[in-house]
């Protein structure tokens, strides 16, 4: 990378940790307002509807905002509405208000919303194309690197100042003693929101007294919607890459979502203890990335894609059939084969986003680098269109245990429990996913499909 965009691409390396970080902080904040508003499960389910509809929204108008107005503007705007959706938390705070945080959710989605549309393809022109799909699987690095900072703040900020009361103890208590818990608990989930504004105007500064650079040009000539759609609408690699972005942010999220009860109900664990499967999981996920970013140096990044989604499919298939029976022990928590590849399988999602993303850029017109990123960010509304998938199969036990021992006659695992069978079906959607995404990677793992990372 020139020397010259160095202090760019280190800043932007930042936004991608801290939409990352959000992320999983806002996933923990369904339980959270669950319990503070002892509200149900679908109406707390709105934080994810309003996080996930954000960007389904936001992405596109943001690519019009970049086609305008260039990369930094975009940065900027993105960081800026963060800012505003954060604040917006204090007088959600002050007014126990669900709704008011809804609103401030579905705006600070909206911020990370338009720094991904912008950020990614930002990424990919600093420097030269034949290293661009290395240089974003790089940058994309440090985002599970926030995700993980996000889990652990959200552990120990909000989780953790929560009361123990439960809702029939909260519903007999008085209203100002209950109201004083409530704030307490409010408070605690602003802290972390508003705390992060000071890195976001850190960045924001640093993006506003820096220059326009000529990684950044925009056009003077009026923009060509038509003909920009035209070249997208006859790029096979690229509405083909957003339908495996779709598939592929739908299995990491569906995934994750299940891993911790798969291992409460597999081994008997603890909610806590499934917490930690969790952060083992995500640790894989980003060792992999790191592994899979310096072998890019010498295997295509399309062939080492279709490795890792072969990989992906065989550990699937050990998280549906191989036994439950202890392994091995570490630190109090029992580990098996199923539960390992349930870990593994973590691990072999890690290049998958940005790889999908870089294939689907590298060899269109750059002018329609900008829409054509929009659509690869609104995909991530894949995580609300297949994780229902998933949980409507774990729903339906008798039916998914045919799905079962019917693939291989149920002789891998003759003692599984019917209250496991359900769960375990349910990782039919993974291994559908991880197929679409092997074969986007065989159909463009040719070099001039796929440019040498």
């Amino acid at each position: 990378m020139p020397k010259k965009f160095l202090g760019l691409f280190i800043m932007l390396v930042s936004c991608f940790a801290l939409w990352g970080l959000l992320n999983n902080m806002t996933d923990n904040l369904v339980p959270a307002f669950q319990k503070i508003f002892m509200t149900s499960q679908s109406t707390a389910g709105y934080v994810q509807v309003s996080f996930y509809g954000a960007y389904s929204v936001i992405a596109l108008l943001a690519s019009f905002l970049v086609q305008r107005a260039g990369y930094r503007a975009g940065v900027l705007v993105g960081l800026g509405v963060y800012v505003i959706g954060a604040l917006l938390y204090v007088p959600a705070c002050v007014s126990q208000s669900f709704w008011l945080y809804i609103v401030g959710i579905f705006i600070v989605a909206g911020g990370c919303a338009v720094l991904e549309t912008t950020c990614n393809p930002y990424v990919l022109a600093l420097g030269d194309k034949e290293t661009a799909v290395r240089r974003l699987n790089f940058a994309q690095m440090f985002n599970p690197v926030g995700s993980l900072a996000g889990i652990l703040l959200a552990q120990q900020l909000i989780l953790a100042n929560l009361n123990p009361a439960t809702a029939d103890e909260r519903a007999a208590m008085a209203p100002d003693a209950l109201g004083e818990i409530v704030h307490h608990e409010l408070f605690w989930v602003c802290v972390p929101y508003v705390g992060l504004c000071a890195i976001a105007a850190f960045i924001w500064f640093f993006f506003f007294f820096t220059k326009r650079s000529s990684a950044d040009e925009v056009s003077s000539e009026p923009t060509n919607y038509g003909e920009i759609l035209s070249i997208l609408a006859r790029s096979p690699r690229w509405y083909l890459g957003v339908v495996a972005q779709v598939f592929y942010v739908g299995v990491q999220i569906a995934a994750w979502t299940c891993v911790n009860v798969y291992c409460q109900k597999e081994l008997g664990v603890t909610p806590e203890q499934g917490a930690t499967y969790y952060l083992l999981a995500l640790i894989a996920f980003i060792i992999c990335r790191w592994i899979a970013t310096f072998v890019m140096k010498y295997v295509e990044p399309a062939w080492l894609m279709a490795f890792f989604a072969a990989c992906a499919i065989a550990c699937t298939a050990g998280v549906m059939y191989f036994p439950t029976e202890v392994l091995f022990t570490v630190g109090g928590l029992p580990f098996s084969a199923n539960v390992l590849c349930l870990i593994a399988m973590s691990g072999c999602m890690s290049l998958m986003f940005p790889t999908i993303y870089g294939i689907a850029l590298g060899g269109i017109d750059p002018k329609a680098h900008k829409l054509g990123a929009a659509g690869l960010i609104m995909a991530i509304v894949g995580g609300a269109l297949l994780t229902p998938w998933m949980l409507d199969i774990i729903g339906n036990a008798d039916s998914c245990w045919i799905v079962l021992t019917s693939a291989f006659d149920g002789t891998w695992d003759t003692d599984l429990k019917t209250s496991s069978a359900a769960l375990r079906a349910s990782f039919i959607v993974p291994a559908i996913c991880f197929a679409v995404v092997l074969a986007y990677s065989l159909i463009f793992r040719k070099r001039e499909d796929a440019p040498r990372g």
